[in-house]
């Protein structure tokens, strides 16, 4: 399994993503957290929205009933999405993000969080009560290390204003078929669509202050609008994919991980199968290291163009 540096923690390259795990019996749900760490995937991902906190009750009674599991994973959350009474909304105040943590070591039988990340951005955030709550967090013990998700540098660099502590990881959508923060780069300087920067530079940025990137839905397209392997709406980017495949005898989803892990910038992949062989399966992509003309291969079948 390859391994990857946040700071100074060694971390998996793969992430088992825990959005889905309410939908698995209990033996199941153990024998895919097994059958992870065996693997090499030892990174938990979590929020405390998923299933409505079932997925974190879920997760948590697996760690009760095996608690030395614990000491294998790492093990994050998230908080900020904050469901009310008539809307849903985002909340980094103080006092919520505090009760999140709480409620979150609660479910999942832990008494302290590897990382949390603040869900999304809060247009409200007070860099300053940010700052007191992750005082808090990490002088008790409970949160070892912060980040953020779904947001540029100039959003992190004003919650740095207040916050003392790193933001280590920083949680974006990425995959072949999903790539804006790519494409301006490739078109500085130019008038083309792909020049339009949607994301300031955030993987220039994170590379800069050695922030991981988490990629979420590698296998989507859009904003959760579908798959796009196996999809006849993109014809000619699973026709390349399925070559490569075919080549470095592994499955279309471990290019698509592949294509992802070539990228410089020190990601992880959030994979959100609850399927043990597919997660096993997808371990391979690990060892796959695609050359530079297959990479660019992906990226132009995938519909976009170089300048």
């Amino acid at each position: 399994m390859k391994q990857i540096m946040i700071k100074e923690k060694k971390a998996s390259a793969l992430v088992q993503g825990c959005m889905r795990i309410s939908g698995l019996h209990d033996d199941e749900l153990e024998q895919l957290i097994k059958t992870d760490l065996a693997c090499g995937i030892n990174f938990f991902d979590h929020a405390d929205i998923y299933g409505g906190g079932e997925c974190e009750k879920a997760f948590g009674r697996i760690l009760k009933k095996e608690p030395h599991l614990r000491d294998q994973m790492i093990l994050q959350s998230k908080c900020g999405i904050h469901r009310g009474e008539q809307i849903t909304y985002y909340d980094f105040s103080k006092d919520y993000i505090l009760s999140c943590v709480d409620q979150s070591l609660d479910n999942l039988h832990t008494d302290h969080l590897d990382y949390l990340l603040l869900h999304r951005p809060d247009a409200l955030m007070d860099p300053d009560e940010v700052n007191d709550a992750f005082d808090i967090l990490y002088q008790s013990g409970k949160v070892l290390h912060f980040g953020v998700s779904n947001q540029s540098p100039a959003q992190m660099e004003l919650m740095k204003k207040g916050v003392h502590y790193p933001l280590e990881i920083n949680q974006i959508q990425l995959s072949v078929m999903h790539t804006p923060m790519l494409d301006a780069g490739f078109n500085v300087n130019t008038m083309f669509d792909g020049a339009i920067d949607r994301d300031q530079s955030v993987i220039e940025y994170c590379r800069i202050h050695d922030v991981t990137l988490q990629c979420w839905s590698p296998f989507q397209y859009g904003m959760f609008e579908g798959v796009f392997l196996n999809n006849e709406k993109f014809p000619e980017v699973n026709r390349v994919i399925d070559e490569l495949a075919a080549r470095y005898g592994v499955s279309n989803s471990s290019i698509a991980v592949a294509w992802l892990l070539r990228h410089p910038a020190n990601m992880q992949v959030i994979l959100g199968s609850t399927n043990v062989n597919r997660m096993s399966e997808l371990v391979n992509s690990c060892d796959i290291e695609l050359t530079r003309e297959e990479w660019y291969r992906i990226y132009i079948a995938a519909g976009n163009m170089l300048p």
